[in-house]
């Protein structure tokens, strides 16, 4: 792409030229090759090894009405230690007004605290809400904002409004990370999951993100693919590194190796590790710690084992 950032940009007939010149995503294809790399068997050390880095790749989240700051600090200690040796996850996920709560607990740990933001689920508010809500999440302590796209713009072609959201969230995120939620289950197609990760790498999001996990379907594997190969393509085409971040109905060990092979075959390596590629998910990390005590002793957990989340 040679195409500057400012050009893309200049209108919105340029924009909608520009992503709908992507080439088009062969869905057949897509599902075909998602479920051939969901077959791979890895066993025994490759396996507890790709468990670890699965941990150290979780977003811990709880996004309920019902949270309290007592929910918060229990979920932040599990994120620190886990269980056993068990590495650390990367980040614990909650709801602005519980930042500050989740900021003190994790204090000095290296576990990011994310929040989401502008408006989460839905995304329908005013752009003043949605930079005002970004702010007082950052300034409350927030390392990482994961803000939600006005899906009715997208879909109704208005991409340059959803650009600009972006762009102006991106700029209240300060040095904090801002990772945007495409919310892939009201998207439709393949071809508008591409567009709409481009058109996010483009208005500088540090993260794409599958789903806000309030939506079915949510992170699936052939998504999770579309989203990989556009990180790869935009890193080859304007040298910069987006990462991904599958959320919602991730619940098992299996499921995350599954993304874990994609992410290997798909965008490589360099994507192997918590700073490119995480795992949005609340049950997920129970069912890692059980795997991972069976393949250390043989024998599973009981279910009163871990604490419930």
């Amino acid at each position: 792409m040679t195409t500057s950032l400012a050009d893309v940009a200049s209108s919105e007939a340029a924009l909608r030229a520009f992503l709908h010149g992507l080439p088009g995503v062969d869905r057949v294809g897509a599902d075909q090759r998602a479920a051939m790399l969901g077959t791979r068997s890895i066993k025994t050390t490759a396996k507890a090894q790709a468990i670890d880095l699965a941990i150290s790749m979780v977003d811990l989240t709880t996004l309920e009405g019902a949270d309290t700051a007592g929910k918060v600090r229990a979920m932040c200690a599990k994120a620190v230690r886990p269980g056993g040796q068990a590495p650390s996850v990367a980040a614990v996920c909650v709801y602005p007004d519980l930042v500050a709560v989740a900021a003190q607990a994790l204090k000095g740990t290296g576990i990011k605290v994310a929040s989401v933001a502008t408006g989460f689920p839905s995304g329908r508010t005013s752009l003043e809400v949605k930079v005002s809500d970004t702010a007082l999440a950052v300034a409350a302590g927030a390392d990482e904002i994961d803000m939600v796209i006005d899906r009715g713009a997208f879909l109704s072609g208005r991409y340059l409004k959803v650009l600009e959201e972006i762009v102006a969230v991106k700029a209240a995120c300060g040095a904090a990370h801002l990772k945007v939620i495409l919310e892939t289950g009201e998207l439709a197609t393949y071809d508008n999951v591409r567009r709409a990760s481009w058109l996010a790498m483009l208005a500088g999001a540090d993260f794409i993100k599958t789903s806000t996990g309030k939506i079915s379907p949510a992170a699936t594997l052939p998504v999770t693919l579309v989203m990989l190969e556009a990180v790869r393509d935009f890193r080859a085409a304007t040298g910069r590194q987006v990462g991904v971040k599958p959320a919602g109905g991730i619940r098992t060990t299996k499921d995350a190796i599954k993304h874990l092979v994609l992410v290997n075959e798909t965008a490589g390596e360099d994507w192997l590790t918590p700073d490119w590629f995480r795992l949005g998910a609340s049950s997920l990390l129970n069912d890692l710690l059980m795997q991972r005590q069976k393949l250390a002793t043989g024998r599973y957990a009981g279910p009163d084992y871990f604490t419930l989340d």
